[in-house]
């Protein structure tokens, strides 16, 4: 049987709706003193103080309000550094992608000797850090079951990852609640990036039994579940989605990505737009660079879309009102874009060997 060599998933994992509120319970485990990071959507309708009443008042929660945007090396310093202070025991993250990415990070490197940088720059983590709980607010990255975060490094403008497996989180809480009330446009980004990593883990060179068949399930209830979760907003189709993003995220953990993801983390630090909105114009011309080379793959995908990948995708596209932001514009700075892909180790897992004339190709597609 073809298994993952080593598989790290989460301790434990809760996915109900209203289970938020075991935040304070479920953290108690670790010490009365935490700090919760989060963006601002968790100010908006009281949600941030429904969370933190369920907290005796024997608790020493704090919380750290984001700014907005992808998580740099800065950040990072800023979290470790209040948390710190507050000698914290456990670091929570409750939002998107780049929230949880920031959280992870700073409760992996709570320990640490060293800036950041270094660790970012492949330096080895001998002070392992504190717990992290981990509280997605979109249905899109599958940070919460991976080991790695990416952070921008401000100073030499790239986007790399920060990897430990003691950066895994000891738990996290699948609560689709808290996707209710998430704008149409990044919703249907984030959406759509859980789509392209569950795409790229299954056709990936470094793919397994396990991956092939989370990621396949992914697909499935992410095609099944996206427009009727951006038209109406259900809390069957938004569990339906996160559940998809995590089955997603444990999939790429062991399979890694492929060359949309090695692009996308250039071109979103040169451009600076979105993740998702990126991943999501990059998925036609991928599909049309690995169509020779996955062979039965993309008939097996399509047995589960029910038609044509590329005309699905096509169609999902149009329907979320996604279009290519760059058409028109010249690229930026074309040779760091295509040094960056190439050295990229999601690009290494694409299954077709990824060369410059094939980067090429893809800003051509996209500009």
């Amino acid at each position: 049987m073809d298994f993952p060599k080593k598989l790290l998933i989460p301790q434990k994992t809760i996915f109900e709706i209203g289970s938020v509120s075991r935040l304070a319970e479920e953290s108690l485990e670790y010490g009365p003193r935490g700090l919760v990071v989060h963006g601002n959507s968790l100010e908006k309708d009281g949600k941030k103080e429904r969370i933190l009443a369920h907290f005796s008042s024997s608790a020493r929660v704090g919380c750290f309000l984001r700014a907005g945007g992808e998580p740099t090396l800065t950040e990072i310093e800023a979290v470790i550094r209040k948390a710190r202070s507050a000698r914290v025991q456990w670091i929570a993250g409750i939002g998107g992608g780049s929230t949880i990415d920031l959280a992870k990070a700073a409760a992996g490197l709570y320990n640490a000797k060293e800036k950041p940088v270094f660790y970012q720059e492949g330096g080895r983590l001998v002070r392992k850090g504190i717990p992290f709980i981990a509280v997605p607010t979109t249905a899109g990255t599958g940070s919460e079951a991976t080991i790695n975060s990416v952070i921008i490094n401000e100073d030499k403008r790239v986007k790399l990852s920060i990897r430990d497996e003691s950066f895994l989180a000891r738990k996290v809480i699948l609560d689709a609640g808290l996707l209710k009330w998430m704008p149409l446009t990044p919703m249907s980004y984030a959406a759509m990036d859980a789509f392209v990593q569950a795409y790229e883990s299954y056709i990936s060179k470094n793919t397994t039994w396990l991956s092939e068949n989370l990621a396949l399930k992914a697909i499935d209830l992410i095609n099944r579940n996206i427009l009727p979760a951006y038209e109406s907003g259900s809390e069957e189709n938004l569990s339906s989605l996160l559940l998809a993003s995590y089955l997603a995220g444990i999939a790429l953990a062991s399979s890694r990505l492929g060359v949309i993801h090695g692009i996308a983390h250039p071109l979103g630090v040169l451009h600076d737009l979105p993740h998702g909105l990126i991943c999501s114009v990059c998925f036609i011309p991928s599909i049309k660079l690995n169509r020779g080379v996955i062979g039965k793959k993309y008939e097996i995908i399509n047995k589960i879309l029910g038609e044509d990948l590329k005309d699905r995708i096509e169609k999902l596209l149009n329907s979320l009102n996604i279009n290519s932001p760059f058409k028109g514009k010249r690229s930026l700075e074309k040779e760091k874009v295509i040094e960056d892909t190439l050295a990229s180790g999601s690009t290494a897992a694409n299954p077709r060997r990824i060369e410059r004339g094939d980067v090429e190709f893809m800003l051509k597609e996209l500009f």
